[in-house]
């Protein structure tokens, strides 16, 4: 602990989820302490919530980053809870479970029993368009392919065509999975984004196979699910920043200040910890730092300090992604809006990368008679749509929602939300590059990184990496 302070002093960079997820468990840990733990979280712009962002207006609720999270990874539901508002999440709508995909300019369902890259129902796959006959025919065969024989990572791409041909890379995995992660799915790491799928395949031997011992499993254990497993998803009732503001509430108002941009992290020459400075040449001392930024923005911070650190962060790449949200009268939407939203394959050459039907996924989302559609563009393999302007990029998309949903009105209202280098791309021999990161930094006591950069870029992920994060400091405060 620094001299001149008689409490130790851990400083959060960064108001993301991740950050105030780590400055929550740190404020419980100091309430448990009877406050003997100095809490500063450091937000460089006006508010805290990173990408997470609700409008309200005029019984719209419109998201400009996630609009959910899942249930299955518990951190985030566990979080939610602690918070009181378990009573305040709601689930999808049971009506539409489904999701389309663009296919030649016409939207179809995803078969039913589709698991991202592998059929696991029978009837609903082969009596899907979205699939030709020689494609359906190579996907059958799947449980025939011989397992790998190497536990060494391979990217998404080469194991989806590997076990069930091109056409279910092109027409399923890209836009399904590589729609997840904004990425091109032939250089996405399997291992560091899917690794279930690797494990099916080395127990079972084929995907095929271990998704219907699954589906035996379940139904023995409980109803069996039908098709897709939307359940999953939840939201509060009020739209994400319901959680963003959960969490504000909990950490006291002294400990977060607001428009505070650091500059670097150095080493702290005259005693042990960590000098943050930022601002307008400010500095502030600490015992422990925790790193809540993107993984450019971490090791910008840390160049001086750490350069070796510095240079493996910098190798994992990031994109930026924009999303737009439009309100229309619902009489100006010819499509039935059937289900959750769609998703479009790079081949088929539109602007979007898929479109989330808002108002229909969720109760609550707009007036009657009124609809939201919130689009997504950008990623790895159409970078140039997040730098167009406004203009041409709503000329875009309202194109693309002409020829898929046949909408030829005017939007009422359009918000563009642009989150620029903010999505981390997993590219093959990730999980190498985290080992080498993890070594580098247990030499550097009371530094701790956290954030979607790392294991995972969901909701649920970002909470558990602050969780893992902060508890590691703690650990080396109070290592008794």
């Amino acid at each position: 602990m620094n001299a001149g302070r008689s409490i130790p002093r851990v400083v959060v960079v960064g108001g993301g989820i991740t950050g105030l997820a780590a400055a929550y468990q740190l404020t419980n840990a100091a309430r448990q302490r009877s406050g003997n733990l100095d809490l500063r979280l450091l937000e460089a712009t006006d508010r805290v919530g990173g990408v997470i962002r609700t409008e309200r207006k005029g019984g719209f609720l419109l998201e400009s980053g996630p609009d959910s999270f899942i249930t299955e990874k518990p951190w985030a539901l566990e979080l939610a809870k602690s918070l009181g508002l378990e009573d305040r999440l709601i689930g999808t709508n049971p009506s539409h479970r489904r999701a389309l995909i663009a296919l030649k300019g016409k939207l179809h369902p995803i078969p039913q029993g589709f698991h991202l890259i592998s059929p696991s129902r029978i009837w609903p796959f082969l009596t899907s368009p979205v699939f030709s006959w020689t494609g359906k025919l190579r996907m059958g065969l799947e449980p025939l392919i011989p397992r790998r024989s190497s536990d060494e990572d391979e990217s998404m791409g080469a194991f989806v065509e590997r076990r069930f041909g091109r056409e279910a890379v092109d027409r399923m995995a890209q836009p399904m999975v590589g729609g997840i992660y904004t990425a091109d799915v032939r250089r996405l790491s399997l291992l560091a984004t899917m690794p279930q799928f690797h494990d099916m395949e080395k127990t079972h031997g084929s995907i095929i196979r271990a998704l219907r011992a699954r589906q035996k499993q379940r139904a023995r254990e409980s109803n069996p699910s039908s098709g897709a497993r939307y359940d999953i998803f939840v939201s509060p009732d009020q739209g994400m920043q319901v959680l963003v503001d959960g969490i504000r509430a909990r950490i006291p108002l002294e400990n977060v200040l607001l428009d505070a941009p650091v500059d670097s992290v150095h080493v702290n020459s005259a005693r042990k910890g960590w000098v943050i400075r930022y601002g307008e040449g400010r500095e502030m001392e600490a015992d422990a730092v925790c790193l809540a930024v993107p993984a450019h923005e971490a090791a910008r911070m840390i160049n001086t300090a750490l350069p070796e650190l510095a240079g493996e962060l910098r190798a994992i790449p990031h994109k930026s992604t924009a999303t737009v949200n439009l309100i229309y009268e619902r009489k100006d939407v010819p499509h039935p809006l059937n289900g959750f939203g769609f998703v479009v394959p790079p081949g088929e050459g539109r602007s979007i990368l898929a479109c989330t039907f808002s108002s229909v996924k969720f109760a609550g989302r707009a007036p009657e008679g009124k609809v939201i559609l919130r689009a997504f563009l950008g990623g790895a393999l159409q970078p140039e749509m997040v730098d167009v302007d406004d203009q041409q990029m709503e000329r875009a998309i309202r194109e693309d929602l002409r020829l898929l949903l046949g909408i030829k009105a005017a939007p009422s209202e359009v918000r563009i939300r642009r989150h620029i280098n903010a999505m981390p791309l997993y590219p093959v021999g990730h999980l190498d590059c985290l080992a080498r990161i993890e070594g580098l930094l247990s030499r550097a006591k009371g530094l701790a990184l956290a954030g979607n950069a790392y294991r995972g870029v969901g909701v649920p992920d970002c909470i558990h990496s602050a969780q893992q994060a902060t508890g590691t400091l703690l650990r080396q405060l109070d290592p008794s």
